[in-house]
């Protein structure tokens, strides 16, 4: 995730960044640039259509459109934001859920017993790192912490494993009588909120927009760019060559932008910061045990 003062807007301008959508579209820029002065070489040299008045009202029809397809990107860019910012609250609920029950653990468990503590310390940040890494589909063994009974089988689901190993932890310290039935109740309503957030990101991951919403738009986008040479070519000259490439610019960078955040797990520049998270995480707990 790209950190940044959002004050100092002016130095936006003339800042290029990886993720800066000019880069991805560079190319087509040059493709459209070619293409819209071809139409024009076409349309006002070689045609001689200046004389069809007609064809000069095309602009009307872009006119029309233009406010659909505002509306369709706007849809479009706030439905991928929710997605972004119920990602960051359900890993913010996890940062609160990890904290709570550290925290429950150390008043629960009765002095002296060490060994439990310390499970708990690396058990509780290894789900949260389980879990990242599950959502971008791999799996890193050495960002976790070592614990004897944790071996997860990377060909299952590695974040309910480790979910498991702490509910059976739990019910261990129940049957030992280091917990009472009503702090298990307690404690296990944290450690079921894990698997619930865990639930939610993988809907976000999985569920992505509708497959024939997301081609409509882009053929819309498509098309509409590459139109626009026919009915303002007579307005602008050869201007529209420039005009061709800005208007595409910023209606595929919201398209782009979109498509980047909707899926916040990732490691984009404008993803969510999960490994700083989860480095939170085990710093927090560890304190706290």
């Amino acid at each position: 995730m790209i950190n940044y003062n959002p004050k100092e807007w002016f130095t936006f301008i003339f800042r290029i960044h990886k993720a800066d959508t000019v880069r991805k579209l560079f190319p087509m820029f040059i493709g459209l640039s070619v293409y819209a002065g071809i139409i024009g070489m076409l349309e006002l040299e070689v045609w001689n259509l200046r004389r069809y008045t007609e064809l000069q009202h095309l602009s009307i029809v872009h006119s029309l459109l233009g406010f659909v397809i505002s509306l369709l990107l706007v849809f479009r860019t706030n439905t991928a934001y929710d997605r972004w910012w119920e990602g960051r609250k359900q890993w913010g609920a996890m940062v609160n859920n990890c904290r709570n029950l550290a925290m429950k653990i150390e008043a629960i468990l009765p002095a002296g017993n060490e060994a439990d503590r310390l499970f708990f310390r690396h058990m509780i940040p290894n789900y949260a790192f389980c879990l990242k890494n599950h959502l971008r589909g791999t799996f890193v063994p050495e960002e976790l912490a070592p614990v004897q009974e944790f071996a997860p089988d990377i060909q299952q689901h590695v974040p309910n494993q480790a979910a498991a190993l702490l509910l059976r932890r739990v019910h261990e310290l129940y049957r030992r009588q280091q917990i009472s039935g009503d702090q298990l109740i307690t404690i296990n309503q944290e450690l079921q909120a894990l698997t619930d957030i865990c639930g939610a990101c993988e809907r976000i991951k999985n569920t992505p927009i509708p497959f024939s919403y997301s081609v409509f738009l882009k053929k819309f986008i498509f098309f509409y760019v590459m139109t626009l040479p026919f009915g303002y070519v007579f307005s602008v000259g050869y201007l529209i060559i420039p005009m061709v490439v800005f208007i595409f610019y910023v209606l595929a960078s919201l398209e782009l932008i979109a498509e980047e955040i909707e899926d916040p797990f990732g490691k984009d520049a404008n993803d969510l910061p999960t490994d700083t998270i989860c480095e939170n995480i085990r710093k927090h707990v560890a304190e706290v045990l």
